[in-house]
């Protein structure tokens, strides 16, 4: 069962078109990597299925409440000033709209601690977010998405910056949360990432799909670089 479509969907920022005419389904249970290079256009689909860009013309339909869809953008906090700690910004995490800032209930701070204990970043808890490594980071908003128990996840270019190490850390988590039912939307310029762990492919050009498929149907048409 389709969990996300799309029907001719244009984005536009003025006169340029971000993502031209896109037509393409997600199923449930999904590992669906949107890849190209940067400027092909996957960044402004994902903040368009999010609702951060309006949509010029055509539809697109979410099959889960939005509380359930949980999306993570190419965020930098590498700044060592930046205030806010490990469990504010996992905390942060358990609002949702109509809900007052900043009230928390029990059920939020539970929802948030198993959150950072399922990422492991409890010892940091005190910890500012800005005095973390790049892949501490990525954990603490991972924890923090986590908090809205999703059945949808998107991810843009969640290994941006990081160490092939960290990176293979962060691949299981991700493949952890699939294999548990999660259907996960990552956009990436890493064709590597497509090998690894994807069930489903579109490849983007210059706004536009030139393809959308199975791994194994990708690899026949030779679209891996």
């Amino acid at each position: 069962m389709d969990i996300l479509t799309a029907n001719n969907l244009t984005v536009t920022y003025g006169s340029v078109t971000a993502v031209a005419d896109a037509t393409f389904s997600v199923a449930g249970g999904d590992y669906f990597i949107i890849a190209g290079s940067n400027g092909s256009g996957k960044s402004t689909l994902l903040k368009a299925i999010v609702g951060l860009v309006p949509i010029k013309k055509g539809h697109l339909h979410t099959y889960v409440p939005k509380e359930e869809i949980s999306y993570l953008s190419q965020t930098n906090l590498a700044d060592r000033d930046f205030p806010a700690t490990v469990w504010e910004i996992i905390l942060s995490g358990t609002q949702r709209s109509g809900k007052r800032i900043p009230f928390y209930n029990e059920q939020d701070r539970k929802k948030a601690e198993e959150s950072m204990i399922k990422l492991g970043m409890e010892k940091f808890k005190t910890t500012r977010i800005g005095a973390l490594s790049g892949g501490q980071q990525q954990r603490v908003l991972l924890a923090r998405a986590l908090c809205r128990s999703p059945k949808l996840m998107l991810l843009d270019e969640p290994f941006a910056g990081l160490d092939s190490d960290i990176s293979q850390e962060l691949y299981s988590l991700y493949q952890t949360l699939n294999d548990d039912g999660m259907t996960i939307v990552m956009a990436s310029h890493d064709y590597d990432a497509i090998a690894r762990c994807a069930s489903r492919v579109m490849v983007m050009d210059n706004s536009k799909i030139d393809f959308v498929g199975s791994v194994e149907e990708w690899r026949d048409n030779k679209w891996r670089n």
